[in-house]
């Protein structure tokens, strides 16, 4: 058994992608080759590739599986992961991508920038991995290097630079044939290429008339620099000079202490040994050590190829596949990991495998579901209905492929009907799911908010419910159940998206309360929730590339518009024109023949998956599909509910008139309303007709929160606490010390609720952040309380957050997926037992939670009352003093003196 140690100290993991026959397998060989790994160049056309292991990828010359191989440049450790190029096997791409450090794309010199290339792009893009470019097959006839880095720059990145001149004497490297003077004019180009890519890097070049290879990488690592190479991997071109910027530039990984790591695919040895191949990104995994989910790894191997070595354990930034472990799953994290990010790439073809007469369905469907572990993205359902089994399958390849693994791993000839388009439901308003289930002796009951999501965000779950309400443990369980199935929508029975659903409120019993049964509640919730709110069908697309000559782009572009597509001016390159656009895929499918027809087998048209958009022709399909939610007795849309010792099924359009909990939407609505009249009041007696916030501040407002809260989940428990009263003297309260005072303003929501600022907002909303950020500055320096100003950030994609100081305040933006809300409710649950806490925000819902939370709150309108107050009082303050500092002048100049400047003052004299 080898030791980890002997490894060198730097490591990193770079994946190969690439467009099909792009040649990946074929650079991966050569990079294998060059670094020593591999003693023989193997061919993808001869069938020897080291990295294509299975009889099928080398019968067919394609790369089906992620592949892993070890390799050593110069001082620098290196996993190089093969990854698939057909478009068909992209959702094993995408997932290997979740434990990239960097990336190499390959780019066929010949055939430039094609539609799934851009798809890669954006990928690369979302999971931010930074990225060397690596144009093959630069040794056929026609390919123009200056051409494709134009081509790069304008389809790609405008900061695609070419780095084949650092190796020829940019950066230390030897100058070529051309002499000196030329070497010197490519290095200058080279760093101003580098230069442009970035302000810093531009500050540094023209101070310093070069820049430091440590600062390009840091540039490279953070996306702003793409280097380019140019070369063919067949002949062995311009594979050490990538090797060279490999090694020159990457930076290591900073990796955790405690232990976390990155499942990215599932697979079965050849003895049928279930492998968990993962990626420690944090801390140390050893054999037999206890994970989160009770299990312990038997082995962990570290693959190369087909082979492998054991080792004892792993540290951070390996690839390893562990045995043992039974129930991982692609995309999930371990330890200090949370759950991956939803695959931007799915099957949007549903299939129904046809099963030889005399199969066993329940022991195939049993099967079936092993590769499904494999390929997550297959999605084996038994429909009960039809009594058939379907599967989602991205293409005719991937239906192929499928039907030899099934052959040669279960001996069962299979074969795949006609495909069916896979829709999905979205919700467009908000509303209040409720779900109760109390047969006898059960009990649960289940609030949730569903509200419209981002497109192509997916389901996002959280909690907003207080722990007084219902124990944390209930709530788990509760979170549990919603991200533990596929929810079926109303209009057709489709799997929902592009959603949040937040537990709002939820009760149970101390003695009749079981797990299942808030199963039951949310499920039922859920389903509730969708019966009242606007649903919307939605229908996959594609993104095309469609290559035409040019005298058939009419032809072209009248079919795009009749299959109700979209597209983007063309573009002509040459006798060639370029469409790129989308259009759904139930009326592309078939179109790929009929381009290769009207062309005369001169057209190529590149489809990809582009996510979901509204159905062009939803109530079509709405009646074809005839779904009955009513009908769907897996999937109830009502409730259960307990009277005279027995259960009772109530419809879901009467729950409302039978729940338990009063319905959470409608009180902050009644709270808005009936506060909003209070203000109006108040502002009508004193003749302010300003507006501000939607609610207000006084003490009649927070007993009328109060009995809102108590009323909808019982007693407040909480320990005592004053409410700050802004429209008359500030009450008295016990002496704490300054950093023991603390204020949480919600930014966005005081902006909207101020005239002026949201004024402001409309024409520019960075200037109304630094106004409001302006006026808190002075509001602070005179309260001294410490001031923590959140904004929302959170559809920022890849949003880290940020936490700065901002003059004597602190200003947070929140991360992905946090709002400004839930940040706040975490501050305030985290430092309310210890220091005196004030929330300042008019968002109702907010404020019954942090009523719950035992918090002080403020109003939008309290605190504007309150900075004007303050205002008033540095002004006030401020004259004193100026008339303080002049008195004491006057008082130290000579007497006459001092009556000339008070006569100047006055305008009886004036100074000649």
């Amino acid at each position: 058994m080898d030791d980890t140690s002997k490894k060198p100290e730097k490591h990193i993991c770079i994946g190969i992608l690439a467009h099909v026959d792009a040649g990946k397998t074929t650079l991966a060989e050569g990079i294998l080759y060059h670094s020593g790994s591999i003693r023989k160049l193997g061919r993808v056309d001869h069938g020897d590739a080291f990295l294509d292991t299975y009889a099928l990828e080398r019968s067919r010359g394609i790369t089906i599986f992620s592949k892993q191989a070890e390799l050593t440049v110069g001082d620098l450790g290196i996993t190089l992961l093969d990854t698939p190029g057909h478009v068909d096997f992209s959702a094993e791409m995408e997932r290997t991508l979740q434990v990239l450090d960097y990336a190499i794309l390959v780019i066929s010199g010949a055939d430039g920038v094609q539609g799934h290339v851009q798809t890669l792009w954006q990928l690369l893009k979302r999971y931010r991995i930074p990225t060397f470019l690596f144009i093959n097959k630069m040794d056929q006839e026609g390919t123009d290097r200056q051409a494709l880095l134009d081509e790069l720059r304008g389809r790609l990145s405008e900061c695609c630079v070419d780095f084949g001149v650092d190796t020829a004497g940019a950066a230390g490297g030897e100058k070529g044939a051309g002499g000196a003077e030329a070497a010197d004019t490519a290095a200058d180009t080279f760093m101003e290429n580098v230069a442009m890519c970035d302000e810093g890097l531009l500050d540094a070049f023209l101070e310093h008339g070069a820049i430091k290879e440590e600062e390009i990488g840091a540039a490279i690592a953070e996306r702003k620099i793409f280097p380019c190479y140019f070369g063919s991997a067949l002949k062995m071109q311009g594979i050490e000079a990538l090797l060279t910027g490999i090694e020159k530039y990457v930076q290591m990984p900073v990796y955790e202490k405690n232990f976390g790591a990155r499942v990215y695919k599932i697979s079965r040895d050849a003895q049928g040994n279930r492998l968990t191949h993962m990626k420690i990104t944090g801390g140390v995994l050893k054999v037999k050590m206890p994970l989160d989910n009770g299990e312990k790894p038997d082995q962990i191997r570290i693959y190369s190829g087909a082979g492998y070595e054991m080792v004892n354990e792993a540290g951070a930034g390996t690839i390893c596949a562990v045995t043992g472990l039974e129930k991982t799953k692609a995309g999930e994290g371990i330890g200090i990991e949370g759950r991956g990010a939803a695959p931007l790439l799915e099957p949007v073809l549903t299939y129904a495998i046809e099963l030889p007469e005399g199969t066993n369905v329940h022991d195939m469907f049993l099967k079936l579901k092993q590769l499904e572990e494999e390929e997550p993205q297959l999605q084996i359902v038994w429909n009960s209905e039809l009594g058939a089994i379907y599967a989602r399958v991205m293409g005719e390849i991937q239906i192929e492929i499928l039907k030899s693994l099934i052959a040669e791993r279960f001996q069962v000839d299979v074969n795949f009907g006609t495909g069916n388009i896979v829709y999905k439901e979205t919700i467009e308003t908000t509303v209040e799911g409720v779900g109760h289930y109390e047969p006898l002796r059960h009990y649960a009951e289940v609030h949730l908010i569903l509200e419209p999501g981002e497109p192509g965000s997916g389901l996002q779950f959280e909690s907003r419910c207080s722990e007084d309400a219902l124990d944390r443990n209930w709530q788990r369980l509760i979170l549990t159940h919603l991200a533990e199935k596929s929810h079926r929508g109303v209009l057709t029975g489709a799997e929902i998206t592009d959603m949040r659903i937040s537990l709002v409120g939820g009760r149970a019993h101390t003695k009749h309360t079981e797990g299942g049964d808030f199963r039951q509640a949310t499920y039922r919730a859920v389903r509730h929730g969708l019966k009242q709110a606007k649903s919307v069908l939605l229908e996959p697309i594609y993104e095309f590339c469609l290559e035409v000559p040019s005298d058939k782009v009419g032809r072209a572009m009248t079919d795009i518009q009749k299959m109700q597509g979209s597209f983007s001016a063309p573009r002509v390159e040459g006798d060639r024109t370029v469409i790129i656009g989308t259009a759904p895929v139930v009326n592309m499918r078939e179109y790929a023949s009929e381009v290769i027809g009207y062309t005369k087998g001169m057209g190529r048209l590149t489809c990809t998956p582009g996510g979901y958009m509204p159905c062009h022709n939803a109530d079509e399909v709405v009646a074809a599909v005839g779904y009955d939610s009513e009908a769907d007795l897996e999937n109830p849309t009502g409730s259960v509910f307990c009277a005279h010792g027995a259960g009772f099924n109530v419809p879901w359009d009467k729950v409302t008139e039978y729940m338990h909990l009063e319905s959470f939407l409608k009180s902050a609505q009644v709270s808005r309303e009936e506060t909003d009249r209070s203000a109006a009041a108040d502002r009508s007696e004193t003749g302010d007709n300003s507006g501000g916030g939607t609610m207000g501040s006084g003490l009649a407002e927070d007993k009328e929160l109060e009995r809102i809260f108590e009323r909808t989940y019982g007693p407040v428990k909480r320990r005592e606490w004053q409410r700050r009263e802004v429209r008359e003297t500030e009450e008295r309260r016990p002496a704490k010390k300054a950093e023991e005072s603390y204020l949480l303003v919600d930014g966005y929501n005081i902006i909207f609720s101020w005239n002026e600022l949201r004024s402001l907002s409309e024409v520019n909303i960075t200037s109304a952040r630094n106004a409001l950020m302006d006026i808190l500055c002075n509001y602070q320096g005179f309260k001294k309380d410490t001031l923590i100003l959140v904004f929302d950030a959170y559809k920022v994609e890849g949003n880290p957050g940020q936490v700065f100081k901002y003059h004597n305040i602190y200003v947070v933006y929140t991360k992905e997926a946090e709002t400004a809300d839930q940040y706040i409710e975490k501050t305030v649950h985290r430092m309310n037992r210890k220091y005196d806490v004030t929330v300042a925000t008019s968002d109702a819902l907010e404020q019954v939670i942090i009523l719950g939370q035992g918090a002080q709150r403020m109003s939008a309108q309290g605190l504007k009352e309150e900075v004007e107050q303050t205002c008033r009082e540095i002004r006030q303050i401020l004259a004193e003093r100026r008339e303080n500092d002049r008195n004491y002048l006057l008082n130290a100049l000579p007497e006459d003196m001092a009556e000339l400047v008070e006569d100047v003052r006055l305008g009886k004299k004036k100074f000649k």
